[in-house]
């Protein structure tokens, strides 16, 4: 099998997109767990990723920036949608949303990033723990990019232990909540529009959800700078100070932790799969690299030290898709437990830390400068390793799956 780094997006313009594999996909198992619909929206995904969005990332990379044009581009290819009843397109699976984040991670993981959270995080969490009413009124509201939301869970004070360290709290006032606290990390916290906020109740001392818009008085949220890994994302600091909500916007079926663990199961997968796709774009970087730097008379590709390296890169690559396509499919047959997401996770990006790093090497001096795209890939590896999980917190998971002992303290 013959690699190609020249991927001809242009005929995804066409009514019936032809489906061109990926470099990265060295088993074409993209092809293998599509339907022809599926491979129709990850060709005009493609599409519009590679002529819209990979001109730009670079340099919204460098500034810190978000570009938030991909908003309305992802709403209008229907991405936001695809999960949920009230919204999606068409009746897909958790393989193909898999490799949905597959697609953006490769052209870069704080795209993937956005799409996690309004999705799978936030949508997800009404989708979850809201009432029929409820996801009547919000989902198709950010499947269309016109609300933009993000997920605050974690704390200053508070990451892993989530679940019986959340200082945040709720007090019930009449037909009002009142909240007050603070969150930390949270993505799109600067551009939100509504935040998907976990408190817990001063009534019976348990963990609930609510839809909080941030123009609510006593909201404020503050960009945290000099970050170097997702530097698209907006990451921000919330404070909350006697921040009212209504009734109406508490999550309704939100009682317990246990309801915010059943939307981190959701989205765990993607972040594997993001962990992947976030590899294969180094990978694709440096084959091409490969193809055309030359040294002492010849491309680099012919050279055994180089071939090891990319040989090493697809390995890891190939063998995260298979974990992260079973993992999916349990997802689709509702077999998928905790620990099965938390070993994808682990073990996606445990391997996407190699393969980056070797991507990196093979380019040498020129792997750290923007322009060969794979430093970003390299830097914003670090975010994908420890978010939604780190790689102590997931073997722990999987550890007590199969000790039936909890070793977390």
């Amino acid at each position: 099998m013959t690699l190609t780094t020249d991927l001809d997006v242009t005929a995804t313009d066409s009514a019936a997109p032809v489906f061109v594999p990926l470099p990265s996909d060295f088993y074409g198992l993209e092809a293998a767990s599509l339907t022809g619909e599926e491979k129709a929206l990850i060709m005009r995904l493609r599409h519009y990723l590679e002529t819209e969005v990979k001109p730009v990332v670079n340099d919204h990379w460098a500034r810190a920036e978000f570009p938030m044009f991909v908003v309305t581009g992802l709403a209008e290819l229907g991405i936001f949608s695809l999960p949920y009843p009230e919204t999606r397109p068409f009746a897909s699976s958790a393989v193909f949303r898999g490799w949905v984040a597959y697609e953006l991670a490769r052209i870069d993981s704080s795209i993937a990033t956005l799409v996690g959270m309004q999705h799978g995080l936030v949508m997800g969490s009404i989708a979850v723990a809201g009432s029929d009413e409820q996801r009547a009124e919000w989902l198709p509201k950010f499947a269309r990019g016109e609300l933009l939301g993000c997920f605050g869970l974690t704390e200053p004070l508070s990451g892993s232990d989530a679940a019986r360290g959340l200082r945040t709290t709720a007090t019930r006032d009449g037909d009002d909540w009142v909240i007050n606290g603070a969150k930390r990390w949270i993505g799109n916290g600067t551009i939100a529009t509504h935040a998907i906020i976990w408190a817990k109740s001063t009534e019976d001392g348990q963990v609930k959800g609510f839809i909080v818009p941030t123009a609510t008085p006593g909201y404020t949220a503050t960009k945290i700078e000099n970050k170097q890994a997702l530097r698209i994302v907006q990451n921000a600091d919330i404070t909350l100070e006697n921040v009212r909500v209504p009734e109406a916007n508490r999550l309704q079926k939100s009682e317990t932790f246990r309801d915010t663990a059943a939307v981190l199961r959701l989205t765990r997968a993607e972040v594997a799969w993001a962990a992947v796709g976030n590899s294969a774009g180094a990978f694709e970087a440096s084959l091409r690299y490969a193809g055309e730097r030359e040294q002492f008379g010849q491309t680099i590709d012919t050279s055994q030290l180089i071939q090891e390296l990319l040989a090493k890169q697809i390995a890891n690559i190939t063998s995260s898709i298979a974990m992260c396509t079973r993992v999916s499919q349990m997802l689709d047959e509702n077999t998928q437990a905790d620990e099965h997401s938390a070993l994808a996770k682990e073990f996606a990006t445990s391997r996407m830390r190699e393969t980056v790093a070797w991507a990196r090497e093979s380019m040498g001096g020129n792997g750290i400068v923007l322009e060969n795209d794979v430093i970003r890939h390299f830097a914003d590896a670090e975010a994908l390793y420890s978010y939604e999980g780190t790689r102590e917190m997931n073997t722990l998971i999987v550890g007590r799956a199969l000790t039936g002992k909890a070793a977390f303290v």
